[in-house]
């Protein structure tokens, strides 16, 4: 997520960097302000993202104080002319990503109110978490536990709005659950279990369309590292890329002293590239 005011006052138009490889690609932004984020949904699209998402979902107190996020689910209008400014100011689709609802306001009711005012402004396309968020006393880390998970409610959106593409998003833990999700909705979001397990990923092909593919963990490891590289010498920090491939050789013989390789702080702090080589070679040494 980015946030409007960092790419229209902070000018950190860097955050919408990205590979060509990440195609396609999906900008999420965070605001309340409908010129504001019709102007950086111009951005977005002349930076060639293929969609723009509108975060209607995260629960943080820091997001709260911004009145954006989840709260804005209060405010159903306001989202919807939101969209409607991002989508009148861009070519590419406009989606929005939201819970079942906020606090007390978690009915169907609300919920299909919701969503008629968004579908009425544009908004063809919604990632939705089947848990309501809540707004106070919960940390990020526990909206995306305690609140129970209610995928049937999902499913009834996507029954009573069939024009609308309805993504599947919360508790998909494994790639039979994101199938059995599959069976009626239009998609389904994984995230922190692929994160967590990389590996998963490389089973959606077979399962999917049966194309199997083989997957070259050393040579995918190899080409990050051109990439951190590449990267280093733009200024960004080592830190910020290996901590992402802390889970990337679990399971593997070594992968204990992988991860701890790639923890070690004052090589981070140098922005030392050789931790990577090191890191791997108690992988793949290992394995040879």
């Amino acid at each position: 997520m980015i946030t409007t005011g960092a790419l229209l006052h902070g000018k950190q138009l860097r955050l919408l960097d990205y590979s060509d490889h990440e195609h396609p690609i999906v900008a999420q932004l965070g605001g309340n302000d409908p010129t504001s984020l019709a102007k950086c949904a111009k951005l977005v699209a002349d930076r060639g993202y293929d969609e723009v998402n509108l975060n209607v979902g995260c629960p943080s107190d820091r997001v709260q104080r911004g009145r954006f996020g989840a709260c804005l689910m209060a405010h159903p209008e306001l989202v919807a002319t939101c969209v409607k400014a991002m989508q009148d100011a861009c070519d590419i689709p406009v989606t929005v990503k939201c819970r079942l609802g906020i606090d007390s306001a978690n009915t169907e009711g609300f919920l299909d109110d919701f969503i008629d005012a968004i579908v009425a402004a544009g908004c063809a396309r919604v990632y939705l978490h089947a848990r309501i968020a809540v707004l106070g006393g919960l940390s990020p880390a526990q909206n995306r536990s305690v609140p129970p998970l209610l995928p049937e409610r999902v499913h009834r959106v996507k029954r009573d709005f069939p024009s609308l593409e309805v993504i599947m998003n919360g508790g998909i833990t494994s790639l039979d659950k994101a199938l059995d999700h599959l069976a009626w909705a239009d998609g389904v979001m994984v995230g922190r279990a692929a994160y967590h397990n990389p590996d998963l990923l490389a089973e959606v092909d077979v399962a999917i369309s049966g194309e199997e593919r083989t997957v070259n963990k050393l040579a995918l490891l190899s080409d990050y590292q051109d990439y951190v590289q590449s990267q280093l010498s733009q200024g960004v920090r080592l830190h910020s890329m290996t901590r992402h491939l802390l889970s990337s050789c679990n399971g593997l013989p070594g992968a204990r002293r992988f991860r701890q390789v790639l923890s070690d702080n004052k090589r981070l702090k140098d922005n030392d590239i050789t931790l990577l080589d090191h890191a791997l070679a108690h992988v793949f040494e290992r394995a040879a």
